[in-house]
């Protein structure tokens, strides 16, 4: 029993270990790219036609979204996975929390999976009569990669949440050798009242 409860928690710091470990790299990789992207400055003009370079925020914000993609995925495949462990039947009573932390999560996911993959597209560099949409260049607000930064941590901490909102496995006692006194009495106990319940039946 204090084998398996060993396990259980090696099991849940390895995971918590993985989602903060993704979720910090997330985090500085769409930060840096606040600061490297593309800039006015570097948009080059030719008549009517525009230009943008290539900048560093287009491979940050890529690595960001597959690092927050990395720890929500095993956040939702750990919960997941005990949830079913619990009972037979799943029972969305019993763990609305859980569910609740769930689909917040994946909804600041989704949010920040935008921004920061709509920002790393407008720094893959935007060449003339092409540009980002329709031959015109775009260029991404300040402030957009870093807000994405704070929602995928937030997607992470609420993750993390889930993993940890998950109840515990029922255990089943049964009696052996290894049981208590006490709890071997009882078992006792309870088999002697059912063949008297049945006796008198009889």
């Amino acid at each position: 029993m204090e084998k398996k409860k060993d396990d259980l928690l090696k099991s849940r710091l390895i995971t918590c270990a993985i989602i903060v470990v993704f979720s910090t790299a997330a985090f500085s990789c769409g930060l840096t790219a606040e600061f490297n992207k593309v800039k006015v400055k570097d948009m080059k003009v030719d008549g009517s036609l525009c230009s943008l370079p290539r900048t560093p925020a287009f491979g940050l914000g890529i690595a960001a979204v597959v690092c927050m993609t990395v720890a929500q995925m095993v956040g939702t495949v750990v919960g997941g996975a005990r949830i079913c462990a619990m009972d037979s039947k799943f029972s969305i009573c019993k763990n609305w929390i859980a569910l609740a932390y769930l689909v917040s999560s994946w909804l600041c996911y989704g949010l920040a999976a935008v921004m920061l993959g709509t920002g790393a597209s407008m720094n893959s560099g935007q060449p003339y009569r092409k540009g980002w949409m329709d031959g015109d260049c775009y260029l991404v607000k300040s402030g957009i990669f870093g807000t994405a930064s704070s929602i995928a941590i937030l997607a992470s901490i609420l993750i993390l949440g889930f993993t940890t909102a998950c109840l515990r496995p029922r255990v089943h006692l049964s009696a052996g050798p290894d049981m208590p006194v006490a709890v071997q009495r009882g078992h006792k106990q309870e088999q002697q009242l059912q063949k008297a319940d049945t006796a008198d039946v009889l």
